[in-house]
């Protein structure tokens, strides 16, 4: 289980981070309601990387919890951590890119990385 509640842990570092990021930003530029629909913004991409990051972290969290208290081999276990990695790759990915509109590799890699995880994960509960 420690395994399941680290990556969990990470998972909710990394929305609630993000969400402190958003608003940090929205107080320096004075931004308090909405954002430029921008793609190269500070905020924009922020508020982006943090609603990305709110819609898939907290099933993959379910799914790890899940997963965890039942005795998870360690393949599965790997496929927590690769799962969390794959979270923040993506979020970097949209933090760092030069604008939202244009492919980025780490972007690429934690969209791919977290539907193939996501999924492992989902069969695993019912199998």
């Amino acid at each position: 289980m420690t395994v399941a509640a680290l990556c969990t842990a990470l998972l909710g570092l990394l929305v609630f981070g993000l969400g402190l990021a958003v608003s940090a930003t929205r107080g320096s530029t004075g931004t308090n309601f909405g954002y430029a629909p921008n793609p190269t913004d500070r905020l924009y991409k922020l508020v982006r990387a943090h609603g990305n990051a709110a819609e898939y972290a907290p099933m993959l969290a379910v799914l790890i919890l899940y997963l965890g208290a039942h005795n998870p081999g360690t393949w599965l276990m790997w496929t927590f951590a690769i799962a969390t990695i794959c979270r923040y790759l993506h979020a970097l990915g949209m933090i760092l890119s030069k604008s939202l509109d244009r492919a980025d590799p780490l972007r690429f890699v934690g969209a791919l990385g977290t539907y193939v995880t996501g999924l492992i994960l989902a069969f695993a509960v019912v199998t």
